[in-house]
């Protein structure tokens, strides 16, 4: 073993002396271009050392900037997102005052033209029941309101107050299944009773088999109920059927769509029963202030 050991050792010792001598020689002998052999040979190994280095730091740099550039992508974009989402909103909003600002725009010229007192109210509340149709409105009887007040939107009639309390009132709409209000065909001054049918339309009944109507024609209110004032749109025929009888039932599609109200008019004139000849002439139209505050 320790023959081998001297062996292997002296193995080792001569292969570095060789290895000494190539480099003292490579060091002494230059090249075809005048550069000593080990000085060439130590730069090209170097050199490729370098080389790789290089590309791979430049990869790495690469690497890194395209993930900042991404992220800085990736915010532009959720900031431009954020930007379009507020826009819209904006847009909505704008929309919607603008619709409120056109319904405000056509009460406040009803309220103006009309002859009775009147008080402004918006809508708070709904009932969902399909058979009982009411809203809340946000005047209460510390602004007036008393039961069995008529309820207006420039459109036509909505109904009547039938709950008020102190800064709020239900409203019973007129296409509630237990609502009625006496009417007559604005065209050919036949009269009857409209009531609701519950499903959000309106029936007109007692109407004489022989009166001239037909299916278009404008039905208004009559008055003779003392509750509505003569002359409100209720709405159009929409279908006329036989009840049997000296009557007619008739389909009245209401002038009011409940659905897109906003702000309504609780007339606060007292209102009395009129009779078939009752005021409001010209066509059966509530009467209307003129331009010097008189009366059409």
């Amino acid at each position: 073993m320790a023959l081998l050991d001297i062996r292997q050792r002296s193995g080792y010792l001569f292969a570095a002396v060789m290895i000494g001598h190539v480099l003292l020689i490579s060091a002494q002998v230059s090249s075809k271009r005048g550069v000593p052999v080990l000085e060439e040979v130590t730069f090209g190994a170097f050199a490729e050392v370098q080389r790789g280095a290089f590309g791979i730091l430049a990869g790495i740099r690469g690497v890194w900037s395209g993930y900042l550039d991404l992220r800085q992508v990736h915010e532009e974009n959720a900031a431009l997102r954020d930007a379009l989402g507020q826009a819209q909103i904006a847009l909505q909003e704008q929309r919607a005052l603008a619709g409120r600002a056109r319904g405000l725009e056509a009460l406040l010229d009803l309220r103006d033209r009309t002859a009775l007192q009147t008080v402004a109210a918006g809508i708070i509340g709904a009932t969902a029941s399909p058979d009982f149709r009411t809203l809340t409105i946000d005047k209460g009887a510390r602004d007036g309101l008393r039961q069995d007040m008529a309820v207006i939107a420039p459109e036509g009639v909505v109904g009547r107050v039938v709950m008020p309390s102190a800064w709020a009132a239900k409203v019973q709409l007129l296409i509630d299944r237990n609502a009625a209000a006496g009417a007559l065909i604005e065209r050919s001054r036949a009269q009857g009773v409209v009531l609701g049918a519950g499903d959000g339309g309106l029936l007109m009944e007692y109407v004489p088999e022989v009166a001239d109507i037909a299916v278009g024609d404008v039905v208004v209110t009559s008055g003779i109920d003392g509750i509505f004032p003569k002359g409100f749109v209720i709405g159009r025929i929409a279908a006329i059927e036989h009840a049997g009888g000296a009557y007619r039932r008739i389909v009245v599609e209401p002038a009011v769509d409940r659905t897109r109200l906003e702000d309504v008019l609780v007339v606060t004139t007292p209102m009395t029963p009129e009779g078939p000849d009752g005021a409001a002439e010209g066509g059966g139209r509530a009467p209307l202030k003129d331009a010097g505050g008189g009366t059409e």
